[in-house]
């Protein structure tokens, strides 16, 4: 599993600089960026899981591997994992959120985020756009997001780009 990590991050780290030498829009490349290794991150992460059958162990393995990824040039990049039931699975920055159900969260602007991104995975995943707060900040920040199905699972991950 860790083998398959460090390949994972290999291809990231590796492909990463090729988004930002082609874009002009800051915000439209920084989508771009978080579709890819949405992308990336879940087929990997599928494969992985595959291996594991306790779900105990499937989820201190998510956790795990989410939590020391940061991209993007100021670090705002992260990732987070929800079950189809909007059960947050793994935050890398809000642990305090991890086991909680979210299905009637409701951002500041009346959007509820867990079920616009649960619904928009269980359709093969896309962006969604809300409110969140930035890791060390507890004010809102438009937030575009990107999830996706993680393969075999009833789980889905995601990520975005906060907006200015």
């Amino acid at each position: 599993m860790r083998t398959t990590a460090l390949r994972l991050l290999l291809i990231i780290i590796l492909v990463y600089p090729v988004f930002q030498l082609n874009s002009e829009d800051q915000t439209t490349n920084y989508k771009e960026i978080a579709q890819y290794v949405t992308h990336v991150i879940a087929v990997g992460l599928g494969a992985s899981l595959s291996k594991i059958q306790d779900e105990e162990q499937r989820i201190e393995f998510l956790r795990n591997f989410i939590t020391p990824i940061r991209f993007y040039p100021d670090s705002t990049g992260y990732f987070y994992i929800y079950s189809y039931d909007n059960i947050n699975i793994a935050h890398a920055t809000q642990k305090e959120l991890q086991g909680k159900d979210l299905s009637n969260y409701q951002d500041g602007h009346g959007n509820y985020v867990g079920k616009i991104s649960c619904e928009t995975a269980k359709n093969g995943g896309g962006f969604v756009e809300f409110y969140w707060q930035k890791p060390n900040d507890k004010t809102e920040y438009k937030k575009i997001g990107y999830v996706e199905p993680i393969p075999g699972t009833d789980y889905y991950i995601g990520t975005g780009v906060y907006l200015p």
